[in-house]
């Protein structure tokens, strides 16, 4: 009798016909890298990540496909440090390839959550008393911005703080200010001490002339309404300079 052809029959390569094995698919390397990551933050804390590893976790929720180790660095040199490639203006990240519209938007959400929480700490409580958290607050919203910016933080007769609010928003090297509308706003929100921020896209805070004289037109326009300038804060990269502190007011 003929033996029955079927799935038994053998090949010449040993192999049997009819059911061919199932190729092993492999996970991307990077997936084990991230979940090794991740327990590394959970276990032994930021402090312990190199500043790329932290932008990596940042960039794992928004590229979920892709080894963002690469870009993590890319990043970092590009813009020099996590805090600038938060503070970047949106054209300049989009610029970098690999970063879409979506990654974008996440990053400048976290900005704008470190904005929230550095804003939490100063309000409601005398700023005087909090000037570390003054400090951090303008250095985490203005810093890295590639242009300046004129911002008032208004005070009533506690030092506690009514308002804080962008003034003018000028070029990379020069803001145009006007004593009279500082005093106007004063007056309409009822404060009686301001204290004065801008920043130096250059990344040095040393004050100007310019920023000096503008500082006492103010003082001497606020003056006879009774409304003090507590100080007027520069804000750089590289550091704060303090005009007041410098004995420049």
């Amino acid at each position: 009798m003929n033996k029955a052809k079927g799935f038994n029959e053998a090949t010449p390569s040993g192999s049997s016909k009819g059911f061919a094995e199932s190729p092993k698919i492999s996970k991307p390397h990077y997936l084990g890298h991230r979940d090794r990551l991740r327990e590394k933050f959970r276990t032994k804390g930021a402090d312990t990540l190199a500043e790329y590893e932290i932008l990596e976790l940042l960039l794992f929720r928004s590229i979920p496909r892709r080894d963002t180790k690469p870009l993590a660095k890319q990043l970092l040199t590009e813009f020099g440090s996590l805090a600038e490639i938060l503070g970047a203006p949106d054209h300049r990240l989009s610029a970098i390839k690999g970063l879409g519209q979506s990654v974008v938007t996440d990053l400048k959400l976290i900005h704008a959550a470190a904005n929230s929480m550095t804003a939490e700490r100063i309000r409601n409580r005398t700023l005087l008393g909090s000037w570390s958290q003054v400090l951090d607050y303008c250095r985490t919203s203005m810093a890295f911005s590639e242009v300046e910016k004129f911002r008032i933080l208004f005070l009533d007769k506690k030092n506690f703080l009514i308002a804080d609010e962008v003034q003018q928003t000028g070029t990379v090297d020069h803001t145009p200010v006007y004593p009279r509308e500082v005093a106007k706003r004063a007056m309409e929100l009822s404060a009686t001490a301001l204290l004065l921020v801008h920043n130096h896209p250059s990344g040095d805070p040393t004050p100007s002339r310019a920023d000096i004289e503008m500082t006492k037109t103010i003082i001497d326009t606020l003056k006879p309404l009774g409304i003090d300038v507590h100080d007027h804060i520069i804000i750089a990269r590289d550091g704060h300079a303090s005009l007041k502190g410098l004995q420049l007011i």
